[in-house]
């Protein structure tokens, strides 16, 4: 029997019927305590009632119009994400992927405008993941995610991760920019030194290119700042973001400096969706949590409870997990077991995960969790650390 649905997700079996705060309630009414945040997507929490809120009266107004007009909701998000970035503009469309598409579009046109047009290669960096469009994969340059595509995109040059020597020498006559992701997500939870992000920098001025960062997943205060580049004190020339930029409302953005995005005239890029009114509500009313004062120091002082639990069960546990990694509340523990195995325990327990790369386990839950939840969780995942333990 064909899948109406197409089936390029794997058996999925089970299905949601509500949300609140940091639970999901699944069709049978059982309750999950949601460390997956539907992929670092639901920022707030589920069914947060000023997001509930925004939503609604936006709803009862006008849903859509396209940017063939102005969208003073739009407005208003770009000049806040500026106003609380490096940025100076702002382009919205409706996904990480499409965020990182503007990112790569910009790089390019950049150097073309500035009258390098030969100078149209992006660096990226092993481990990568910056979405699935062709462009995106020859980016992430994954194998399992390249094949039975056809042939790469063009533009594209990967380097190991951490090694900045590997990345100066990859610096060519046509190399436009590079873009990195301060903390890999689907590559196994991997935080970028601090030292080499603001190599990274140094290497871009030297050379006259630019420095893009893919905060898609890493962005929107899940470090404990508002981005997570801030915490090496850079400041990049373009930047992607996604996921919990609208708490669960589909939304990207394209944040860059003026000088960066000089060639981005009327004409160069578009979006149907992008920024609509809808979404546009979604930002602002996520940006009102997260802007809130003392919200990220809240964060920050709840990763470290989190991390520290984590550690805690590796100490008690070193047969069982290799290591614990991260920043912020993105966080990753490698597991011995199959981290696959491991998952499917965790929601067993009624703990919800989500595996990455290096055999990783991830942790992403909403940025409103509370002490009594982490505890929650790290209690979940030691008794399903045990259970894959019992049987293998």
């Amino acid at each position: 029997m064909i899948d109406t649905v197409m089936p390029t997700y794997g058996v999925r079996d089970i299905a949601f019927d509500r949300g609140e705060g940091v639970y999901l309630i699944d069709t049978n009414g059982r309750r999950f305590l949601d460390c997956g945040s539907g992929i670092a997507v639901t920022s707030v929490g589920h069914a947060h009632p000023h997001l509930v809120q925004a939503l609604k009266a936006q709803a009862e107004k006008v849903w859509h119009t396209s940017n063939l007009y102005q969208i003073p909701g739009q407005f208003r998000a770009a000049e806040r994400l500026t106003a609380n970035s490096f940025a100076d503009t702002v382009f919205f469309c409706n996904s990480g992927a499409e965020a990182l598409e503007a990112t790569i579009k910009l790089i390019r046109k950049y150097q073309s405008h500035n009258g390098h047009p030969a100078k149209n290669r992006i660096i990226t960096i092993q481990g990568a993941f910056h979405g699935r469009t062709l462009a995106t994969l020859a980016a992430g340059n994954n194998p399992a995610h390249l094949a039975g595509f056809g042939t790469v995109a063009p533009g594209f040059d990967q380097v190991p991760f951490g090694n900045l020597n590997a990345l100066r020498d990859a610096i060519t006559p046509e190399t436009a920019g590079i873009i990195i992701e301060p903390v890999q997500g689907e590559g196994g939870i991997r935080a970028m030194d601090i030292d080499y992000i603001k190599g990274v920098r140094a290497a871009c001025d030297e050379f006259g290119i630019l420095m893009g960062v893919d905060e898609v997943q890493c962005g929107m205060g899940r470090t404990g700042k508002l981005f997570a580049h801030e915490w090496a004190g850079v400041k990049p020339d373009v930047m992607a973001l996604a996921k919990g930029l609208g708490g669960g409302f589909p939304v990207g953005a394209c944040l860059a400096t003026e000088a960066a995005a000089a060639g981005m005239v009327a004409g160069t890029h578009g979006s149907t969706f992008g920024g609509n009114p809808l979404a546009s509500a979604a930002v602002n009313a996520v940006l009102d949590i997260v802007l809130a004062e003392g919200f990220l120091d809240d964060v920050q002082r709840k990763a470290k409870v989190f991390r520290d639990a984590l550690e805690a069960i590796a100490k008690r546990h070193p047969d069982k997990v290799e290591q614990v990694r991260g920043m912020g509340l993105m966080l990753g523990v490698k597991t011995k077991a199959v981290n696959g195995k491991v998952v499917a325990a965790c929601r067993e327990q009624g703990l919800l995960t989500v595996p990455a790369g290096d055999n990783v386990v991830r942790f992403l839950p909403p940025l409103i969790i509370t002490d009594v939840q982490i505890a929650e969780a790290a209690t979940a995942f030691e008794n399903a650390l045990a259970a894959v333990a019992e049987a293998a």
